[in-house]
């Protein structure tokens, strides 16, 4: 027997090429190549498709509201867009054992209730599935099961059964018969991926794909996968708090960057009604360095208590460290603050927290920063009643950011009595229960903050 031709595949455009290379020929991405088998000539698998593919007028096309089916879990709608759409693809990742076979199985039992579901398992046996469904207290009976990880066959159930949902769980496990290389490789999640998009379109079946993560937090498999679906969804969450949280990095469907918040429990995951609350300490009474910011998920808005501890360096280089928030970000502040508020850091080391694992990516949460770190290096705790955001820029100018109006009322719906944002933000009518202090300068958001 002939022995296979070994080829070298990119991860991130599937370009092959006949031995390693440090940089792909192709995209030129570095450390990309890995090694898999050559495939034989196949039949065109895509000429039935060709053949059907007519030209039409965009005008001719009639552009209908695309109907949404609940979940039946509101923060994995909001993330959705909505809910479910007839014929999407839904990419979902994240670290194992953080709960997307969880959460999906939870979204399964509530939509079997009204529509035909599947769920397909590549990596568990039906017993292990019906053992987590009876330890979650899922009412299972309508989901129906498949433990399978051939393409053909999968295709074929979906072809016969003709389900409303379907839940590949996972496509790293998925495999076709028409390629030589093992499961997981580039070719097999490539072609799984497209095999199974193009199902959905043509039945209309919404699929949801479950994805494996790379070390690097990455979805595992080739780039182009991410191209393919309609939605990518992020499951993150640290290893020590039971909290959860999906981002929605693309959607063709609804808004990208939004976030649904979850609570891991004994009875699976559940939602968390007011997410701002995970973002708050509860001090017993007012410390040093503590600011409340409001930071805008997608079109929700979360309070987040931003941290700064200033001490004392004893190196010759002082200490720069933020978590959840742009460390190079906060070097530039520093400078800010020292050049256009006379307030000098450059023999202090500055350590700057994001309160409960969130990443904060958006510069709204500049003046937060900076207040906190005047506020600990002054050792002058500030009004627990107050919050701040805004935009700091180089020449010391307090710029505006989105959605103003949305995080004030958010502020004052949760008992925030004073806040100082951006003179542009400010509201041209008063708010309720709320006094808005807008300023156009650093050394004005300073002076307001020693007043109040």
């Amino acid at each position: 027997m002939a022995k296979a031709k070994t080829v070298y595949i990119c991860t991130e455009c599937g370009g092959q090429s006949p031995k390693w290379q440090g940089q792909c020929p192709g995209c030129n991405a570095w450390n990309t190549l890995v090694e898999g088998l050559a495939e034989a000539p196949t039949s065109n698998r895509y000429a039935a498709l060709a053949e059907t593919t007519g030209l039409q007028k965009l005008a001719d096309v009639e552009a209908a509201e695309i109907p949404r089916q609940p979940s039946g879990i509101s923060e994995f709608d909001r993330v959705l867009g909505g809910g479910l759409v007839p014929g999407g693809v839904v990419l979902i990742g994240g670290d194992p054992g953080i709960g997307k076979s969880t959460l999906l199985l939870q979204a399964l039992c509530h939509v079997g209730r009204q529509r035909k579901a599947l769920y397909v398992s590549g990596e568990e046996s039906a017993q292990q599935i019906a053992m987590r469904a009876k330890r979650l207290g899922l009412d299972a009976g309508s989901i129906d099961l498949l433990a399978e990880i051939q393409l053909e066959k999968i295709l074929a159930t979906l072809q016969n059964h003709k389900p409303e949902v379907a839940v590949i769980d996972s496509i790293q496990t998925v495999y076709s018969e028409a390629l030589q290389s093992a499961p997981g490789s580039v070719a097999q999640v490539r072609e799984c991926s497209a095999q199974l998009t193009r199902a959905a379109k043509q039945l209309g079946i919404t699929v949801i794909l479950v994805g494996h993560v790379t070390k690097e937090g990455s979805l595992a498999g080739p780039r182009v996968l991410e191209h393919i679906v309609d939605t990518v969804l992020y499951f993150e969450g640290d290893a020590n708090s039971s909290f959860r949280l999906i981002r929605a990095f693309k959607n063709r469907f609804g808004a990208v960057n939004e976030l649904g918040v979850f609570a891991m429990t004994e009875k699976g995951l559940r939602e968390v009604s007011n997410p701002s609350a995970l973002f708050l300490s509860h001090h017993s009474e007012q410390v040093a360095g503590s600011c409340i910011t409001v930071t805008q998920e997608g079109t929700r808005p979360l309070l987040v208590e931003i941290q700064a501890l200033v001490d004392e360096a004893h190196a010759p280089n002082p200490k720069r460290l933020c978590v959840g928030l742009e460390q190079n970000r906060l070097a530039m502040l520093l400078a800010v603050l020292h050049r256009h508020a006379g307030v000098a850091c450059f023999d202090q080391d500055v350590f700057v927290n994001a309160v409960g694992g969130v990443r904060i990516s958006e510069p709204a949460v500049d003046l937060a920063v900076l207040c906190s770190i005047v506020s600990s290096l002054k050792n002058k705790p500030l009004s627990d009643k107050v919050i701040v955001f805004g935009e700091v820029g180089l020449a010391g100018e307090v710029r505006p950011v989105q959605r103003g109006q949305e995080r004030l009322k958010e502020a004052a719906k949760l008992g925030f009595t004073k806040a100082i944002v951006p003179r542009a933000n400010a509201p041209k009518q008063p708010i309720k229960d709320i006094e808005v202090y807008g300023v156009e300068r650093l050394e004005q958001a300073l002076n307001h903050l020693r007043n109040i």
